[in-house]
């Protein structure tokens, strides 16, 4: 008779987390754990969540090299890539690169079959809120599990199958009765009571929610600081093509993106191009044209004095200057006039 393995203690999520190059069981297709070629998986499309890198990835590699597997990734069939990849990542987009790192060639995995890509999408988005706070999370993120939440497709009895499935892979000790989470509860349908499950305002929920309609690239550069909060929601108005001229033009510069600049993109939506982008995140469009009157002149008090009495009027002021300008200038030009005559003369002679 097989004995079993005793569960080693954790003293973290990432330690839970750790793969390993211990040979798995192959087993069938109903929720089993199989060995499958990493190759052969690829990351689940537009992943909303900000994978390690750095410092962090390479010591959960280097984990991966001093611990057995503890928690199999999870990935669902798809029909064969033009990579030829047969799975696409759900849980463990960290591990998979971490192992790559190392140069494992097989993952663990149990494996989802006809998932759609709502359901996957719910793995994806549950996997990262049980291992995270949600107040750590970048703005992005909170974006999505707010989306997702919100959305249509929400359904809160496959939202519970799936954390209590993710939740038992962790601690196979796992009772659901005696569980209890807050991020469990009743269908949320409003903003106010995604508000008062995550501690935001209903106006902070909007906002976010609002961001989820922006392009992945714009959605970095929110999670950099280099976009605020405000500025994005009004570009997350603009269609998708749009915000790729607005993407294409931050690209080329180092533009500032404030509330009037993307305001006024906003108010060209439907017909911003990316000359008018331009224009406006350069500062442009909004740039006052230079006054074409002469700057105002002020005659000193010196020259004043000079020629007019302290009671001359000002009317009589300009009258008399404006005649001595003319004059002046009329005989500017009888002068360039007369000399004139006289190079020609001399030219003749």
């Amino acid at each position: 008779m097989a004995t079993k393995r005793p569960v080693p203690k954790l003293a973290s999520i990432d330690e839970l987390l750790l793969l390993s190059e211990q040979p798995q069981e192959t087993s069938d297709q109903k929720g089993g754990i199989q060995s499958i070629p990493i190759n052969k998986i690829r990351f689940f499309k537009d992943h909303p969540f900000r994978l390690y890198e750095g410092e962090r990835l390479t010591d959960m590699a280097n984990s991966i090299e001093s611990n057995g597997v503890l928690v199999p990734v999870i990935i669902r069939r798809i029909e064969t890539d033009e990579n030829g990849c047969d799975f696409e990542m759900l849980a463990g987009h960290n591990r998979m690169n971490a192992a790559l790192l190392i140069g494992l060639e097989h993952l663990p995995a149990i494996v989802k079959e006809n998932l759609t890509d709502e359901e996957s999408l719910m793995y994806v988005v549950e996997t990262n809120v049980l291992q995270r706070s949600f107040s750590e999370m970048l703005p992005s993120e909170k974006s999505k599990v707010l989306s997702l939440r919100y959305s249509d497709m929400f359904s809160q009895g496959k939202r519970n199958d799936i954390i209590d499935e993710l939740k038992k892979l962790e601690n196979p000790q796992y009772d659901k009765e005696n569980e209890t989470s807050s991020l469990v509860g009743a269908k949320l349908r409003s903003d106010e009571k995604l508000g008062i499950e995550y501690g935001l305002s209903k106006n902070t929920v909007a906002r976010l929610l609002r961001i989820d309609h922006l392009i992945v690239e714009l959605k970095r550069r929110i999670d950099d600081g280099e976009i605020g909060i405000y500025p994005a929601v009004s570009l997350s108005y603009l269609p998708e093509t749009e915000q790729s001229f607005v993407e294409e033009v931050l690209t080329r510069n180092e533009y500032k993106v404030d509330m009037k600049k993307a305001d006024l993109l906003r108010s060209y939506s439907g017909k911003l191009t990316t000359e008018q982008a331009e224009k406006i995140l350069s500062g442009e469009a909004t740039r006052k044209p230079r006054s074409k009157s002469p700057a105002p002149f002020k005659l000193k008090h010196k020259v004043y004095a000079k020629y007019f009495a302290p009671d001359t009027r000002a009317t009589e002021v300009e009258e008399i200057i404006d005649k001595a300008l003319e004059m002046y200038f009329s005989h500017q030009r009888q002068q360039l006039n007369q000399e004139t005559k006289e190079d020609d003369h001399d030219y003749k002679v």
